[in-house]
């Protein structure tokens, strides 16, 4: 198990590989210990580069105390010789689903910020914990394989290069990473308020650990579901050719070929088919789910069927699975 000394120049390096060749990054800061150190180490690795980087704060504004800790965070980024910028989220805010639109919001506002300033990469200081905790998530909701994949270190948010170069380390390394430098941080409020998933977690951390349930064991099984699901999407990808052609405006899935591969890369096939991908919410799989094992029992059977999903019409008939767009509803 890691100890809780800080961060060293040689494991920050490490982590920061990733970035080499990064013109202009943009580091996401909140201003709490995880986005603080991040920001702190990540300068200091690319000063003697000369790598570009600028630092963003989203004050949402959900809490009386966000625009002070916005304020912290812009000292910081200016104690250290980093240009900074607060992006309020304004308008009304939701009712219900409050985590998940402050999520939407924030990347759109990290996201039209990077593209303003010319930043080819942003950073977010997601941790080994938070990855834990999403598994966690992801998987109490019913996620599938590419859900269970976690957090990626890299992604793409459109011509943007999303990076996480911390998902491997520990919160509590980040904590002595400042406290080694005597640099301070705020505690989010909300981090500690039970009506969200996540504090829940938090609180039930010790109890799963006991169980071996550690997040160090969460974050391995992550990258495990990673390796597994890019594995499946190759394979799927290599079957496309011979299972699939396309007439017109009209996808055809070759019936025989369908049946003769494993569920999974079948699934796989059909939701590719409708204009889907893998990385799919759990209410969205289960319906995916459910269309594929019609048209698999009526390519068994040699009957014929149709149904709608997402927007296409899947008609099984002949031997063969056709994919068009479906009739606008009745009414519209």
């Amino acid at each position: 198990m890691l100890s809780e000394a800080g961060l060293n120049a040689e494991e920050a390096a490490r982590l920061f590989q990733v970035l080499d060749g990064a013109k202009h990054v943009l580091v996401a800061i909140s201003g709490g210990a995880d986005s603080s150190a991040l920001l702190v180490l990540l300068a200091e690795w690319a000063k003697p580069r000369g790598m570009k980087i600028s630092a963003a704060t989203v004050d949402h504004g959900l809490r009386a105390e966000s625009r002070a800790e916005a304020k912290k965070a812009a000292a910081l980024a200016k104690r250290i010789g980093v240009a900074h910028r607060v992006l309020p989220w304004s308008g009304e805010k939701p009712k219900s689903g409050i985590e998940e639109a402050a999520r939407a919001a924030r990347y759109e506002l990290l996201d039209a910020h990077a593209q303003k300033i010319g930043a080819t990469h942003l950073v977010t200081a997601h941790t080994e914990d938070d990855q834990a905790e999403t598994l966690l998530m992801r998987l109490a909701a019913g996620s599938g394989p590419a859900g269970l994949a976690g957090m990626r270190a890299i992604s793409r948010r459109g011509a943007l290069v999303h990076v996480r170069p911390l998902l491997g380390v520990a919160k509590a390394r980040l904590v002595a990473t400042l406290r080694e430098r005597g640099i301070g941080w705020s505690e989010d409020g909300m981090n500690l308020d039970m009506r969200f998933a996540r504090p829940r977690l938090r609180a039930a951390r010790g109890v799963l650990a006991a169980e071996g349930l550690t997040d160090e064991r969460l974050a391995v099984l992550a990258g495990r579901m990673a390796r597994m699901n890019d594995a499946l999407e190759r394979v799927a990808a290599a079957a496309w050719p011979e299972a699939v052609r396309q007439e017109g405006a009209k996808t055809v899935l070759d019936g025989r070929v369908l049946l003769s591969l494993p569920e999974e890369i079948g699934l796989r096939l059909l939701v590719r088919a409708i204009g889907g991908h893998s990385d799919q919410t759990p209410d969205r799989l289960r319906k995916n789910e459910a269309a594929y094992y019609a048209v698999r029992e009526a390519l068994r059977e040699g009957k014929t069927a149709a149904r709608t999903l997402a927007g296409a019409k899947i008609s099984v008939g002949r031997g063969q699975v056709t994919v068009s767009a479906a009739p606008p509803r009745r009414g519209r």
